[in-house]
């Protein structure tokens, strides 16, 4: 039995391993529009917690629609940064964790529930899906930073 590929470390970057994805299209139509591809498609490594297309018709009527336009694209990058934290956490190393700093400033909350794990409000649904500059966590649930 050949295990060769089992440690390789895959080709794709966090960018084409979300759009590889058909549930996260929503959200990377959300990064072309913020801008952020050059950066998660960059040395990193990131930690990406990227909400499902289910997770975005969660949000309040107009609300996705509303952070797509050019005028609010600073409102926009805010909240995708707060989907990513620097470094590359598996699944394991987030559930030891009770928070984690994401690259917007603000940390966000996680706790495990039975057998899950939580990011502020969402539920971690898939883990550990690899990229050469990191790994993409899936979550069931926008998560919103707080405004000051």
């Amino acid at each position: 039995m050949n295990n060769s590929n089992v440690s390789a470390m895959p080709q794709t970057n966090l960018v084409d391993t979300v759009a590889t994805q058909g549930t996260l299209s929503t959200f990377s139509r959300a990064i072309a529009a913020a801008g952020l591809g050059s950066v998660l498609s960059g040395p990193g490594p990131f930690t990406v917690f990227a909400p499902t297309d289910a997770a975005f018709e969660k949000l309040p009527a107009g609300q996705l629609d509303n952070w797509l336009k050019p005028e609010n694209k600073d409102q926009l990058i805010s909240v995708l940064k707060y989907h990513v934290s620097a470094g590359r956490a598996t699944g394991q190393d987030v559930g030891k964790l009770n928070q984690t700093k994401t690259v917007n400033g603000q940390s966000a909350r996680i706790k495990r529930a039975g057998d899950g794990i939580m990011i502020d409000d969402a539920t971690i649904t898939m883990r550990d899906l690899g990229s050469s500059n990191g790994v993409v966590h899936v979550i069931d649930q926008v998560l919103v930073p707080t405004t000051h």
